[in-house]
């Protein structure tokens, strides 16, 4: 390999990638898992398709249903929530950086069973509680609080789950 190819590989230029052969492997990539249209965008990008043929492709894959953006919030939501444990600030974030509208995002998130997400909620305040090794009360409140809210859970839910922890192990 001469020293100008090697360039271009390590450079990490931009695959040309024609029309018929984008259409065709990014179905696959639809079709492997659920994406949003910025992904799709993103990723057509990449391949160096011009704006008007990626916008082709989108509607196209909109038409056959092999893009829905309800489905990827719904399956966002779920794989978030019961797989990484995270709360409902958090998956917002998440999903506004995707660009999806306020609606879709709503929606999904009611999907969250209330039980369950508090229910999950005094499982990590509980373990986190548990695992901190802080003589100070309010150094260790601080902690579990920081880890939660990292998580995104709102905080006046986090407020009541801490005074409730630390009035059972009366600090």
């Amino acid at each position: 390999m001469s020293i100008p190819e090697k360039e271009n590989s390590v450079s990490g230029t931009k695959k040309k990638v024609g029309f018929a052969q984008a259409q065709k492997k990014i179905s696959s990539f639809c079709a492997y898992q659920e994406r949003c249209q910025m992904e799709v965008r993103n990723r057509l990008e990449e391949w160096g398709l011009v704006p008007a043929d990626a916008d082709t492709i989108i509607s196209k894959l909109l038409e056959q249903d092999f893009l829905n953006e309800q489905r990827f919030a719904d399956s966002f939501v779920r794989g978030k929530f019961g797989l990484k444990k995270w709360g409902k600030v958090r998956i917002r974030q998440e999903l506004k950086m995707r660009e999806l509208p306020n609606s879709l995002i709503q929606e999904a998130l009611d999907a969250i069973d209330g039980a369950d997400y508090q229910e999950t909620l005094r499982f990590l305040a509980d373990r986190k509680w548990k695992l901190t090794r802080e003589p100070d009360a309010y150094k260790k409140k601080a902690k579990v609080t920081r880890f939660l809210v990292f998580r995104g859970f709102e905080p006046d839910l986090i407020r009541e789950e801490i005074e409730s922890l630390a009035n059972e192990r009366d600090i």
